[in-house]
């Protein structure tokens, strides 16, 4: 694995987006405006590539459509971390057979991180002739250039290299939303959690100057951004690589300071390297969400230490307890792996007791997908799949119960409440914990904050009306 992190030049964005512009002029000579559709699988990370994916399209003179029948190019970023995502990623892949047969001229790519993996690329190659193009996260940046190749010399393209990990400033970025916004502050992991594919498809970890980040985040507030959410795969390990002094903390603190009326949140943080100075700094600043994501995995200390998550369940608590401390109220959510490879009976109850010490707002639960290349996919596992499971379904009943039980805490109390959206006849907002409140409201609210008093709830979702108090 090469280990170097590379920053690409302006001179090199420019020649990207010079491909763009003649991809651009291709078009226009057919006097054809194309349609493309970009497929997003997986984390906020793949939703930021696939922002920048778009970009270089639009750059690139093709209208962003929302399905693939009838798209000039079809663009596939794809997540490596479970099982499931990869069969349902070659599922759809093949379907595209169909589109491309009434659409003969359709690009077809793949990207993302199974792009980083070889045995993906090679199934790719053999079964899959009507892809046109793979590329890795290392390589995203080069997708005008790749694209170009296709529509030119009419070969398949790939670039899956294992190349240094990149940061590229200053490509076109088509966003999902106006009042959210995702904004990476790093790429790549050091971590190497035993079940975990993301440091071999994603690279090590490496930062975006300071600089950089403010200036996106600047951009944002003066668009009219209200909500932006910070990204890395390990966020707290921000800064590590660049030896400016600068960590995570710090650079929220330099955001926060920003004028304007935002708020910021971030995924995802390791316990490894979360620190009381970070939980001071959100407790610090009213534009810092109180919103933690902090991913425990596993209540036994036995189970941490095979994942290779350097802290036990001890030192785990030790952070929960001291965020509450000086956040009361805040909204706390976790990942958790059921049924690890040698996971006991025993060490399942643990995690359970562990979910009724803190009591989270909300888990995402997983049942352990064993990842080719990972150390734990070669780990034996006793455990039967139906027992594992029985504890999956033990699991999400125990915490369906305590997400009840928080959110039927917040009825008659009042918040303040970005109104972002609508769903199925009622407008929505969400808290500052991220909570989903709907209530009834004109659409023109939209974009605002507003106060609302909270009447009712469900295990999922919060019911409310407005408070002109």
């Amino acid at each position: 694995m090469n280990t170097k992190t590379t920053r690409i030049t302006p001179e090199q964005v420019d020649e990207q987006l010079a491909f763009c512009d003649q991809i651009h002029a291709l078009w226009t000579a057919r006097g054809i405006t194309p349609k493309a559709y970009v497929e997003t699988y997986g984390c906020q990370q793949n939703e930021a590539d696939s922002e920048r994916i778009r970009g270089m399209l639009a750059q690139a003179g093709y209208a962003i459509c929302d399905q693939a029948e009838g798209a000039d190019v079809v663009v596939m970023n794809t997540c490596a971390i479970r099982e499931h995502a990869e069969q349902r990623v070659f599922g759809n892949l093949g379907a595209l057979t169909h589109t491309k047969r009434r659409h003969e001229g359709q690009k077809i790519f793949l990207c993302g991180c199974m792009a980083g993996q070889e045995h993906v690329v090679e199934r790719i190659k053999k079964s899959y002739p009507h892809v046109d193009g793979v590329f890795s996260t290392h390589h995203l940046w080069e997708f005008p250039s790749l694209l170009y190749r296709t529509l030119t010399v009419k070969k398949r393209v790939y670039a899956t290299a294992d190349e240094a990990g990149s940061i590229a400033e200053g490509l076109p970025v088509v966003r999902s939303g106006g009042l959210k916004a995702w904004v990476s502050i790093m790429y790549g992991c050091n971590n190497f959690c035993t079940y975990c594919i993301v440091p071999y498809v994603r690279g090590r970890e490496r930062s975006r100057l300071p600089e950089d980040v403010l200036a996106e985040c600047r951009e944002l507030i003066a668009s009219g951004v209200k909500d932006i959410t910070l990204l890395g795969q390990n966020v707290n390990s921000y800064g590590k690589d660049l030896g400016l002094g600068v960590d995570f903390a710090d650079l929220l603190s330099m955001i926060a300071e920003l004028p304007g009326e935002f708020l910021i949140r971030f995924m995802t943080s390791h316990p490894r390297d979360a620190s009381h100075k970070l939980f001071d700094t959100m407790a610090k600043y009213p534009k810092i969400a109180k919103q933690l994501h902090l991913p425990f995995q596993s209540g036994s200390s036995r189970v941490l230490k095979a994942m290779n998550r350097h802290y036990d369940r001890e030192q785990y608590l030790e952070l929960v307890n001291y965020a509450k401390s000086v956040m009361p109220g805040l909204v706390l959510t976790s990942d958790v792996i059921v049924g690890f490879p040698g996971e006991t009976a025993e060490e399942f109850e643990e995690t359970l007791t562990l979910i009724e010490q803190v009591r989270y707002d909300s888990l995402f639960t997983f049942i352990f997908s064993p990842r080719k290349g990972t150390p734990a996919a070669s780990m034996e596992d006793p455990t039967p799949k139906q027992e594992k499971n029985e504890r999956f379904d033990r699991l999400c009943a125990l915490q369906n119960a305590i997400s009840e039980e928080i959110h039927n805490e917040y009825v008659g109390k009042t918040f303040r409440c970005l109104v972002d959206g609508t769903d199925r006849g009622h407008i929505t907002a969400r808290t500052e914990g991220g909570r989903l409140v709907r209530f009834e409201g004109s659409e023109d609210l939209i974009g605002t904050w507003q106060n609302i008093t909270i009447t009712g709830s469900t295990t999922w979702s919060l019911v409310g009306e407005m408070n002109n108090e």
